[in-house]
C-alpha cells in the first residue's frame, strides 16, 4: 500500500459507468452497473473486506472527511479526487457509513491501547486498498475481489501530505476546515491546528522517504523498503536507516494464499498473523516505539488481531475468478485442452495445477499447497527486491532488545532489527489479547512454530487459477499480458500504460489505447526490468525457463490460462484434502 508530488504521479484511471449483464454461472450478481464474479463471497463479505479496520491511523477521521486538496477548495475525499488516483468508489453501507472508496476505513484508538495517542478516530487504509480491482471492457466493469489494484496509492499518499501542509499554510483553507468542523473558538481552533500539525508531521515522516529511481505508478509499491522505512524511520525515528524505495512490486492476488506453504513474492513467511501484522505496520498502524520501556507501553499497538484473523479466515473460502464468457467471449475448449498439456509439460513443476501438490499433514492435521520456490538466478527476473534493503541498520535505543549475539550492538543486520521489532510488537499484542491455546492456534493459521528458516534468493510460484485477471505480470508488473509472458523476453513491450482497460485477446492490459495522463511504465529503469521467465532457444537457466514456443502453442497456453479454474466458485479447501490427489496429465 503506499505513496510523488501529485502533479508528478497523478494516475487518471477513470472508472466508467457500465451496463449490467444477464447473469451466467461465472457471474455472481450485478449491481450499480458493476459485475461481480462468482468468488464464493457474499455481498456482506465483500463490504466488510472493503472497509474493516486493520489499525491504520493515517489522519484524524473528522479532518479527513473535511480536508481540501492542496490546489483548490475541492474536498480530498470527494469522488472526483478519489477517482483521480484510481480508488474504486463505493456507496455507504453498514461498514462504510460515510461512503468512502474501497480500501479506506475508520479506526478508533484509545490511550489505553497505544501510549502517546489521543482517544480519537482515524481514517486509514485496508487490505482492499491494494487487493481489489476492476477490469473494464466494451462499456462493462468487472469486479475482482482480492485481485491486483491499479490505484496510484503512492500519489494519493503524497497528495494527502500536501493537502495537510497546504491547510496549515493557507489561512483560508484552515478557516474553511474549522468552519466545517464547527471549531470556532480560539481554543478549539488551536487544538484543531495541533491535530493537523500532528498528522502532517506523522505522514511527512514517511512520504519524505519516498524518492526512488523507479516511480511506482498505479498498482505497484516497493513493499519491502516501504515497510522497512515506516518501521525503522517513521515509527522508530532511526532516520539513518533510510533506504531508497527502488524495488516496486505489484500486490499479489490473495485467493489460495492462506492455503499455501509460503507467502510473499520471495517466500519469506508462513505464520499468517505475523505476516498480516507486518502488512498492517506498512499501513500506518498505531505503534508505540517511543516509551521508555515495555512497562510504560513500548511496543504497544492498536493491532486488531481478531479482525486480521477474520480476514484470513474469510480468504480461506475465497474462490479464484472464472473467465466470464458472457463478457470477454467464449473459451475455445479444444485449444484450452491442448494448452493444459503444454502447461503440465512446461509450467506445472513450478506453478502447480489443480488439485495441486500438498505438504504432508503437520501435527495439527493441516496440509498446505506446495508452491514452487524458483531460484532468482534461474528465472532471471528483476532482482532488485533482493538487494533493496541495506545489509546493516543502526539499533539506536533498541540495542538492548536485540537477540543473542546481537544484544547491545549499535549496528546489526537489517533483517535482525526489522524482525525483532516486529516480533516484540506482535508478542505485546498477543499478551494484551490473552488468547486461549486454541485461539492462538487459529491466529497462527494452524502453522507449526517456530517456522522453518525461509528459503533465500527464490521467487514463489503460486498456482495460476484466476491469474488471467491479474495483469500486469511478473512480480514487478513489467509484462502487460499473458501472451508476452510466453515469448522471448527480448521481444516484450518496453513501455506501456497501466490502467483498467482489459484486452481479452492477449489477456491483460489494453495497451493499444491509453487514457490521457495515464502512467507509463518504462522497463529499462532500475526495478522495472521485464527480463527473465523467457521461452526461447538455449539452455535452461539464467532467465530461460522453457523452449521457444510456436505461436499456436502460445495461444493454446493463453486459452488454458483463461479457462482455470474450470468450475466457477471453486474454493480450495483450507488444510488440504482428506487424501491429497496428485495432478494428472490430461
Amino acid at each position: 500500500m503506499v505513496p510523488s508530488i501529485s502533479a508528478l504521479l497523478s494516475a487518471a484511471l477513470l472508472i466508467g459507468c457500465t451496463n449490467a449483464l444477464r447473469p451466467s454461472p461465472a457471474l455472481a450478481r450485478t449491481s450499480d452497473n458493476v459485475i461481480y464474479l462468482n468468488q464464493a463471497w457474499s455481498q456482506e463479505d465483500r463490504e466488510w473486506w472493503y472497509h474493516f479496520s486493520q489499525g491504520s491511523a493515517l489522519v484524524a477521521y473528522d479532518i479527513f472527511l473535511n480536508l481540501e486538496v492542496a490546489e483548490s477548495n475541492e474536498l480530498f475525499r470527494s469522488d472526483a479526487n478519489s477517482t483521480r488516483y484510481g480508488l474504486i468508489l463505493e456507496r455507504a453501507n453498514q461498514y462504510n457509513p460515510d461512503g468512502l472508496p474501497i480500501g479506506l476505513s475508520k479506526t478508533a484508538i484509545s490511550p489505553n491501547e497505544v501510549k502517546g495517542w489521543e482517544r480519537e478516530e482515524f481514517a486509514g487504509i485496508t487490505c482492499a486498498a491494494c487487493h481489489e480491482t476492476e477490469l473494464t471492457y466494451a462499456g462493462k466493469t468487472i469486479r475482482i475481489v482480492a485481485g491486483v489494484n491499479k490505484a496510484d496509492l503512492m500519489g494519493w499518499f503524497i497528495a494527502l501530505d500536501a493537502a495537510l501542509h497546504a491547510t496549515l499554510n493557507d489561512a483560508g483553507k484552515f478557516d474553511r476546515l474549522a468552519a466545517r468542523l464547527n471549531e470556532q473558538s480560539a481554543d478549539a481552533r488551536n487544538k484543531l491546528r495541533g491535530r493537523v500539525e500532528r498528522d502532517a508531521a506523522k505522514l511527512h515522516a514517511i512520504t519524505s522517504t519516498l524518492p526512488t529511481p523507479a516511480i511506482w505508478g498505479p498498482g505497484r509499491f516497493a513493499a519491502l523498503t516501504f515497510i522497512h522505512n515506516i518501521l525503522q524511520v517513521g515509527l522508530a525515528g532511526l532516520r539513518e536507516n533510510w533506504t531508497p524505495n527502488s524495488a516496486p512490486v505489484k500486490p499479489p492476488f490473495l485467493w489460495n494464499s492462506t492455503q499455501a506453504e509460503w507467502a510473499q513474492w520471495n517466500a519469506v513467511i508462513q505464520d499468517p498473523i505475523a505476516r498480516n501484522l507486518v502488512e498492517a505496520t506498512g499501513a500506518w498502524m498505531a505503534i508505540d516505539l517511543h516509551s521508555n520501556g515495555p512497562a510504560e507501553g513500548l511496543f504497544g499497538s492498536d493491532a486488531p488481531l481478531l479482525e486480521l484473523q477474520r480476514a484470513e479466515e474469510q480468504l480461506d473460502r475465497l474462490a479464484p475468478p472464472s473467465w466470464p464468457e458472457d463478457v470477454f467471449g467464449k473459451i475455445d475448449r479444444e485449444k484450452a485442452k491442448a494448452g493444459k498439456t503444454l502447461f503440465v509439460d512446461y509450467c506445472s513443476s513450478c506453478h502447480g495445477a489443480w488439485p495441486y501438490r500438498w505438504t504432508e499433514p503437520n501435527k495439527f492435521g493441516k496440509r498446505f499447497i506446495l508452491v514452487g520456490l524458483v531460484p532468482e538466478s534461474y528465472v532471471g527476473t528483476d532482482a532488485q527486491a533482493f538487494h533493496a534493503i541495506p545489509p546493516f541498520s543502526l539499533t539506536g535505543r533498541f540495542a538492548d532488545y536485540m537477540p543473542g549475539e546481537f544484544q547491545g550492538k549499535p549496528i546489526v543486520p537489517s533483517g535482525v532489527l526489522q524482525t525483532t521489532l516486529q516480533r516484540l510488537i506482535l508478542e505485546t499484542a498477543i499478551r494484551r489479547l490473552k488468547p486461549t491455546a486454541e485461539e492462538l492456534l487459529k491466529l497462527n493459521g494452524y502453522r507449526e512454530l517456530p517456522s522453518p528458516p525461509f528459503p533465500r534468493g527464490v521467487w514463489k510460484a503460486a498456482p495460476r487459477d484466476g491469474a488471467w485477471a491479474t495483469a500486469p505480470f511478473l512480480h514487478n508488473g513489467s509484462v502487460p499480458n499473458l501472451y508476452e509472458v510466453l515469448i522471448p523476453a527480448s521481444e516484450r513491450t518496453k513501455r506501456f500504460c497501466i490502467g483498467r482497460r482489459f484486452d481479452p485477446v492477449k489477456v491483460g492490459l489494453d495497451i493499444a489505447s491509453c487514457d490521457p495522463g495515464a502512467f507509463v511504465i518504462d522497463t529499462t529503469i532500475l526495478g522495472n526490468s521485464n527480463a527473465g521467465h523467457s521461452f526461447q532457444d538455449g539452455p535452461r537457466g539464467n532467465g530461460v525457463i522453457g523452449p521457444l514456443l510456436t505461436d499456436d502453442q502460445r495461444w493454446a497456453l493463453v486459452e488454458y490460462l483463461k479457462s482455470i479454474p474450470e468450475q466457477p466458485g471453486r474454493v480450495t479447501p483450507f488444510g488440504g484434502f482428506p487424501e491429497t490427489p496428485l495432478p494428472q496429465r490430461p
